[in-house]
């Protein structure tokens, strides 16, 4: 039996790709144990500053685990059927598709295509993931915005009436004796804008619609890939909210932040992925049949 292509994985362009998305991502590791925001300063009549301290409603670990998670999950290519049962087996199938002729050689040797599938698919979201990350990190960094609980985490000791309420202040010292040997949330109160949480589930629960819109069909149900969809976006938007209402963030904040993960989701679905790439037309008898000629045993090697 013919093989539809042979995939030949070059061992230079995954140590490449191995390297680009390390470049995204080690910057968002070292932000995070040593980067140092801009010290912008403050009004000490500015209530925009003067709200208690929250616990987050969705902790970062809900965040990463729920977004990285689901979209890994369902990054099957779900095929049309026309029942639920069919529908359960096309969900593992871009993992494991049995029609799926093509033979992918790495280092020699085939792998499994499941593997080869998960290198491209996952990759492409992973490296659209590190680069909304690393532009909040960047912009969080190089603004320096004070969150909306300041004041309560801080406590400066210049806002004690020794000075006019119009003074700016750069130079103070914290006195909350709660927080003010706390490194990490005396760096988090600078990091304002914007919303890392908006920008994040933004980008990942787009990204899964969008990836849905493209690959999803059920004859079983026409609402079921719009549902999903519509729960995907409903809960980046629950999740920006609670920033708000946690006072971890400014309105602001979390507006920049949702419109930044939209834009990084489309760009990477639309330019980075192939999600909207058009299938090659089919070859016809003759044009196959020439084909086959030309490589003696009908495969069509393919180097990526």
């Amino acid at each position: 039996m013919n093989k539809d292509d042979i995939v030949i994985v070059r061992l230079e362009k995954v140590i490449l790709d191995v390297i680009l998305l390390n470049c995204v991502g080690w910057p968002i590791l070292f932000l995070f144990l040593w980067g140092s925001a801009y010290q912008r300063g403050f009004f000490c009549n500015d209530t925009s500053l003067r709200h208690p301290f929250h616990e987050s409603t969705v902790p970062s670990w809900t965040l990463y685990i729920t977004g990285i998670g689901l979209n890994c999950a369902v990054k099957p290519n779900v095929q049309k059927v026309s029942d639920f049962s069919k529908f359960q087996m096309a969900l593992t199938e871009y993992l494991n598709r049995p029609n799926d002729r093509r033979e992918v050689i790495f280092l020699g040797v085939k792998i499994p295509n499941w593997i080869y599938n998960i290198y491209c698919v996952v990759g492409i979201f992973a490296f659209g993931a590190a680069c909304s990350q690393l532009t909040t990190d960047v912009m969080k960094y190089t603004i320096g915005r004070l969150r909306p609980h300041f004041f309560t985490v801080c406590q400066p000791d210049v806002c004690n009436g020794s000075w006019p309420d119009y003074h700016y202040h750069e130079n103070f010292t914290c006195t909350n004796a709660l927080y003010k040997d706390n490194q990490r949330i005396m760096k988090e109160i600078r990091l304002s804008f914007p919303s890392g949480h908006s920008s994040f589930s933004m980008y990942t629960m787009l990204y899964f619609a969008i990836y849905l819109q493209q690959r999803m069909t059920w004859d079983g149900s026409k609402l079921l890939k719009h549902t999903l969809q519509f729960l995907g976006v409903l809960s980046s938007v629950f999740t920006a909210m609670t920033r708000v209402s946690d006072y971890k963030h400014h309105w602001s904040d979390v507006l920049i932040g949702l419109l930044l993960g939209a834009t990084v989701a489309i760009i990477t679905a639309t330019c980075f992925s192939n999600l909207f790439r058009k299938p090659p037309p089919e070859l016809s008898k003759v044009e196959q049949g020439e084909l086959r000629n030309l490589n003696g045993n009908g495969s069509h090697n393919v180097s990526v």
